[in-house]
């Protein structure tokens, strides 16, 4: 009886800033989208490859790290700023791509920080797109952070007074200049990591050789910083029965 293929690898990656800086990695990597997943008039969401055995998805970035917890895809392209807010378990983060730069920060109108010191705040409401990280990150402060969740145009809650604050991602600050808003503290520095779903990683070996070609590129460029606590950091996964030695990507944690 002939065994059928196993289904193809799906690796998600995300729609936006990222996605420009992503896809020359990709083409690094031996991956190339068809030709359909550059048509500015595509609606598909799936794309084939020059790979037979590895498809695309394109999702928001928000979603690709739940496609990879859930298995529904095994490989993602996301930012340290999402892994930190869902710290999802079942993903496993190795290889910090070094692209994507941004910072999550704290920013409030430019006249209320003239006289304003983070380090005297014991209650503060805050419009963020990451309430769950937002919460631990002031939680660790000993400040209570009560967060209404946003999924876009943070810079306006302020100045409709849904907010004072806001915590959102920030680049070049043009965004937050133009809504007369400034940058008061920052919760961290983000870049974008290659992700694996954890069981994937121990029942695919296909997968195995794909991350290692993904750190041979980024290989003397960065040294990521350790990845601290549980969800997407931590150990490797096992993979054929054998422990993967731990590498500067993925130093050895609690995981």
């Amino acid at each position: 009886m002939t065994q059928s293929a196993p289904d193809p690898i799906v690796f998600a990656i995300p729609k936006g800033r990222i996605l420009d800086e992503a896809l020359p990695l990709l083409a690094k990597a031996g991956i190339v989208p068809e030709e359909d997943f550059h048509a500015k008039d595509s609606r598909a969401l799936r794309f084939k490859t020059n790979r037979a055995d590895l498809d695309i998805i394109r999702v928001r970035a928000f979603d690709v790290a739940t496609f990879v917890a859930h298995g529904a895809a095994q490989l993602g392209i996301v930012g340290s700023d999402v892994l930190e807010e869902f710290k999802y378990s079942e993903i496993y983060a190795p290889v910090d791509l070094d692209i994507g730069h941004c910072r999550l920060s704290v920013a409030e109108p430019r006249e209320m920080a003239a006289g304003d010191d983070p380090r005297e705040w014991s209650h503060i409401r805050i419009a963020t797109k990451y309430p769950n990280f937002t919460r631990r990150h002031f939680e660790a402060k000993g400040v209570q952070a009560e967060c209404v969740k946003l999924n876009g145009a943070m810079e306006i809650a302020p100045a409709l007074g849904l907010t004072k604050r806001i915590v959102d991602l920030v680049s070049s600050g043009g965004t937050l200049k133009a809504n007369d808003l400034v940058e008061v503290d920052v919760l961290c520095e983000v870049t974008s990591r290659l992700i694996v779903n954890r069981a994937a990683f121990k029942t695919r070996p296909e997968i195995l050789p794909i991350v290692d070609r993904f750190r041979e590129i980024v290989a003397g460029a960065i040294k990521a910083p350790p990845l601290q606590g549980r969800g997407w950091g931590g150990d490797p996964p096992q993979a054929s029965g054998e422990r993967i030695a731990p590498t500067p990507d993925a130093p050895e944690g609690e995981g």
